[in-house]
């Protein structure tokens, strides 16, 4: 029987979006007063990361509650089928929520449900299935959604921006009518025409501020006149190299000042044109009175460089890239915990999501709860952390292809192709600004040690009688995760047999 009085729950997720720009945090111009608000009145991790932070990994982790070693994503890979037995949908479906999802989701095939009841899908501008369907709207709601409240011949591509470029354009068309507003649109819908007698679960993940940048004008003009925080830089960067290869379908990533100012700027009125759409998502759970018994949960998949070390985008082992927002606002009053240093990851969102619901987690799930993180009741849930991300060989830096691990107080990086090794003291130095491997042998001694044990027995041979072995060639894809089925297994390792024989032609 269903039970509506258990705790409803929303899961914002934001794409791209870094760890430290929100007011609340400290940031020193960007705006988000009605996140700020949320952040408020719930626990913030401060130590939370995506493992792989990338877009489809990072998604795995959240859906699965699995680390990237057993879901098998350890790099960015668009076209293999996601072939789990659970995700937090299926489970909570199980238990008689009605879970919803509205907007990016970034699975293979498109249309995969992944235990939501429904899906209202705007990935974005997804190269994949522009390639692979003769009709882009099968696996895009938004699309005609725009088109029928604007023309006919309507496109994502309208602004004239590439899809991982970082030059700035506003938004083109009617406030109304971004994809953010969209998504926030059906969200209030579905609010509108749940069953309320079953609690619900609805996932709004938004696509920006991953590039395009393309936010609205008034957006723009907020961040216009302000003085910008001088940029991060290292004693161990490079800027003879640009920050990142230029990609056919991107518009490029600029170098020279005026325009990394541009870029910049119009990333921060990303964020408080989201942080204006979520006050009206806010206010239509208002409407319906379902605040007071809705549990909220804040997340990113993974950061932005945004030049920080002469580096765009995500991929990397730094903060900029790998840490997260997280933040869990439970029903009712504030709890104790406000703030938290503890390492978290993204597969701990299953496991808390259903300790809030009341339902136990499948017992394969990696994560931990949080809930005892927020209510001051422990102090972590893990000693370390392993992170890595497999870049393309076709990379012009070896430095892409990353292994890290950390403990919440140092950070140890390894760079599989050359060697190279990296440690940082996140307490004194949070920005990575000055590498102390040489300084701290031992600490890098200790963390190096824990990377060979997450590392040992992988199938890649990135460990050899107890030591790491530079040179080793990655992929973005395991054959042999370890949560599988063999038939499961069988069909992914047929899949990159497959995709391996194309790309060789």
């Amino acid at each position: 029987m269903n039970n509506p009085n258990r705790p409803n729950i929303v899961l914002l997720m934001v794409d791209q979006w870094r760890a430290d720009c929100f007011g609340t945090m400290g940031h020193p111009i960007v705006e988000t007063p009605n996140i700020d608000m949320l952040f408020e009145r719930g626990t913030v991790f401060d130590r939370a990361y995506a493992a792989v932070p990338s877009c489809i990994a990072a998604r795995a982790s959240l859906l699965t509650g699995l680390r990237h070693r057993r879901h098998g994503r350890v790099g960015y890979h668009p076209s293999i089928s996601w072939d789990y037995p659970f995700t937090i949908a299926t489970v909570l479906a199980e238990a008689g929520y009605l879970c919803h999802a509205v907007g990016k989701m970034h699975v293979w095939p498109a249309r995969r449900r992944m235990g939501f009841q429904d899906v209202e899908l705007h990935d974005g501008y997804t190269a994949e299935e522009r390639r692979r369907l003769s009709n882009f709207e099968q696996s895009d709601d938004y699309l005609p959604w725009l088109r029928l409240r604007s023309h006919p011949e309507a496109d994502i591509t309208d602004a004239a921006l590439g899809c991982n470029g970082y030059d700035v354009r506003p938004w083109p068309m009617d406030d109304r009518l971004h994809p953010n507003a969209w998504a926030v649109s059906r969200a209030a819908d579905f609010l509108r025409r749940r069953d309320p007698t079953m609690p619900f679960l609805l996932k709004v993940s938004f696509h920006r501020p991953h590039p395009p940048i393309d936010p609205p004008q008034w957006a723009l003009d907020r961040y216009a006149d302000v003085t910008l925080p001088p940029l991060v830089e290292g004693d161990w960067n490079d800027r003879s190299a640009p920050p990142r290869p230029g990609h056919f379908l991107d518009s490029p990533v600029p170098t020279n000042p005026a325009a990394i100012d541009r870029a910049r700027r119009g990333y921060y009125a990303q964020l408080t044109a989201i942080d204006h759409e979520l006050n009206r998502l806010i206010h239509s759970l208002g409407e319906h009175r379902l605040l007071d018994n809705t549990a909220f949960v804040f997340v990113g998949d993974h950061g932005e460089m945004l030049y920080d070390h002469w580096r765009v985008a995500k991929n990397l082992p730094y903060e900029a890239s790998a840490r997260v927002p997280m933040m869990i606002r439970l029903p009712g009053k504030r709890h104790a915990a406000a703030r938290s240093s503890a390492v978290t990851e993204l597969m701990d969102v299953l496991p808390t999501m259903c300790e809030i619901a009341g339902v136990e987690p499948p017992e394969e799930a990696d994560g931990h709860s949080l809930l005892a993180l927020t209510r001051g009741d422990a102090a972590s849930v893990r000693d370390t952390l392993h992170g890595e991300h497999f870049n393309w060989a076709s990379s012009t830096s070896v430095s892409d292809d990353n292994q890290w691990v950390t403990d919440g107080r140092f950070k140890y990086v390894w760079f599989p192709r050359n060697g190279g090794e990296q440690l940082f003291d996140l307490d004194a130095d949070p920005t990575e600004c000055r590498d102390v491997a040489l300084e701290d042998p031992a600490t890098t001694e200790r963390l190096r040690g824990v990377l060979v044990a997450a590392l040992d027995g992988r199938e890649e041979g990135y460990v050899r009688d107890g030591e790491l072995v530079t040179g080793r060639m990655g992929k973005a894809t395991l054959e042999e995760p370890g949560i599988m089925t063999d038939e499961q297994a069988e069909g992914q390792r047929n899949v990159l047999a497959y995709l391996a024989s194309r790309s060789d032609r």
